[in-house]
């Protein structure tokens, strides 16, 4: 038996469109845009390789999708059901689709996409994917080694791919079914697209995009002489002002936060270095936690432009808001610190048992937000007579060290499985993921229990449980691995006139999350600007 779970299709834009609107600077309005908003995908634009994670896969459809409020809508998929044992989904599609070569996409394009994703050995996890088969052209079945509730955002990042034309050069001459198609590619500075005549849902009202690959810096300049029509900007340049643009704000879970090694320092078998006797201590962990005033990060690191953040996965759905805490309480956390039998020594700085408490907080060479960040955090938590000097690596050397140092990371994923892979005691030193080898039992039986759950609501509950369940948790008032201090605001200087609409909370910043909707853009009538 099946429990039936049939999707309403995501409505498009209903804002008539005229050749008499205007921009702002009084010229005819085009159909096409300038966007300056994020760096050239270095691996192109092949989704079986993780192209779309981050953000609509532009040329490519899905077959699920979501929407701004997070709820699960309809893309190539009409309906979906999952087996009561949770191993089997079964998707059918729409029998009106083509890919933008013309060519009609089925079942076993769909198939062939995600056998390529799995063999890919990419970012992309398709290891608990037994097998997947097409059962006519219009109905596909994926059958699960394990129950996976995480499954249905593989299902609503995924492009499907076109088997017919699927080459090694795939990334570099995308063919998809999506809004768009790839018209040129000069690496290094820009790529031209224009919308996809075969496109089977709501055509988009711009016809032509060109995407120029800037530095923030240029972005802003190119804004600034009106050669673009949306730029990307940092807070640095967010309280500026660009004569007939306007600046956009987006909420995001895009964090950045500490990792803090959380056994004691040994030797793996390989020789690698892991722990920290120091941050080993839950009492260093918590008093740095509520001692450090993340408003103030905000206001003096990110101009305002920011919120705290408490946990991975601030405001999305599966988030615990008993996660939240009253932060900047110097005293509360010096008094923790002597409880613990940290006592103030010389030069200020505590000691336990013959253990300073001194620490080198890593961040990555070139990334100038997380260099100050680490500055503020050093400086602030000085007073609590822990001493921390900061020091910038590159990834490769923070690959090599960030098991026994903490280092300043940032996450923030549209896919609760992120929580997994930062948190279970099964992905200990598995890259960048659970590098500081936190463990909990009774963690790692929520997060489990929130992969095999068949019901979304159900695993939502492990999810948050998780966190913290009142006893017991990864957040704060648990065990405290990592120091989270903030969430970006992602901001956009837009043409005036230009209306992008309502977008969900925005992920980490890779790839070009403020393009999920960006099939709804449009110019508003003039006496709307």
């Amino acid at each position: 038996m099946y429990f039936f779970l049939i999707l309403l299709t995501a409505c498009g834009h209903s804002a008539e469109t005229s050749s008499a609107q205007e921009k702002s600077t009084g010229q005819d309005v085009k159909d096409e845009l300038t966007l300056a908003i994020g760096g050239e995908p270095d691996e192109g634009f092949d989704p079986t390789t993780g192209w779309g994670r981050y953000g609509s896969p532009l040329f490519q459809s899905t077959l699920l999708t979501f929407d701004q409020d997070f709820e699960i809508r309809n893309d190539l998929a009409v309906r979906y059901e999952v087996s009561e044992d949770g191993l089997e989904w079964k998707v059918n599609i729409r029998n009106d689709v083509k890919f933008s070569d013309g060519e009609p996409l089925t079942a076993k394009d769909v198939v062939f996409t995600f056998n390529t994703a799995k063999s890919s050995a990419s970012i992309v996890d398709l290891t608990n994917l037994e097998k997947v088969e097409a059962l006519d052209d219009q109905s596909i079945r994926f059958t699960l080694k394990h129950p996976q509730s995480t499954f249905i955002y593989l299902l609503a990042s995924m492009g499907i791919v076109p088997e017919h034309a699927y080459t090694d050069s795939y990334n570099e001459n995308p063919i998809g079914s999506g809004p768009f198609e790839l018209v040129q590619w000069n690496k290094g500075e820009q790529l031209i697209v224009q919308a996809n005549p075969y496109y089977y849902g709501k055509q988009p009202f711009f016809k032509k995009l060109n995407f120029v690959f800037l530095s923030e810096d240029a972005a802003f300049a190119a804004a600034k002489a009106g050669e673009v029509d949306v730029a990307a900007v940092t807070s640095v340049f967010a309280k500026e002002d660009i004569t007939g643009m306007h600046l956009v704000e987006l909420e995001s879970a895009d964090n950045r936060g500490i990792m803090l090694p959380y056994v004691h320092e040994r030797k793996l078998e390989d020789g690698t270095l892991i722990g920290n006797n120091v941050t080993a201590d839950q009492a260093i962990r918590k008093a740095l936690n509520i001692a450090v005033d993340r408003q103030e990060l905000v206001d003096g690191i990110l101009e305002g432009y920011g919120t705290p953040a408490y946990s991975v996965a601030d405001q999305l759905p599966w988030w615990n808001p008993d996660t939240v805490f009253e932060d900047g309480r110097m005293d509360a956390a010096k008094e923790m610190l002597e409880k613990a039998g940290w006592k103030i020594g010389k030069e200020g700085i505590r000691e336990k048992n013959g253990l300073k408490a001194e620490l080198t907080l890593l961040y990555p060479a070139g990334d100038q937000m997380r260099q100050s960040l680490s500055l503020a955090f050093a400086d602030m938590v000085r007073p609590l007579g822990i001493s921390i000097k900061t020091e910038d690596k590159s990834w490769n050397d923070l690959e090599r060290l960030m098991h026994a140092n903490p280092v300043m990371m940032g996450w923030g994923s549209h896919d609760p499985l992120e929580m997994y892979y930062i948190y279970s005691g099964d992905t200990r030193g598995e890259g960048f993921y659970n590098a500081n080898y936190y463990k909990n039992p009774v963690v790692d039986e929520y997060l489990n229990k929130a992969i095999k759950a068949n019901d979304q609501d159900e695993a939502k509950a492990f999810w948050q449980k998780a966190q913290w369940d009142g006893k017991t948790g990864f957040s704060v008032e648990g065990d405290a691995p990592w120091v989270w201090l903030v969430n970006l605001k992602h901001l956009y200087f837009v043409r005036n006139g230009l209306e992008i609409g309502e977008q969900k909370i925005q992920p980490h910043g890779h790839g070009w999350p403020v393009t999920d909707f960006i099939e709804e853009w449009y110019w508003k009538d003039e006496e709307d600007v």
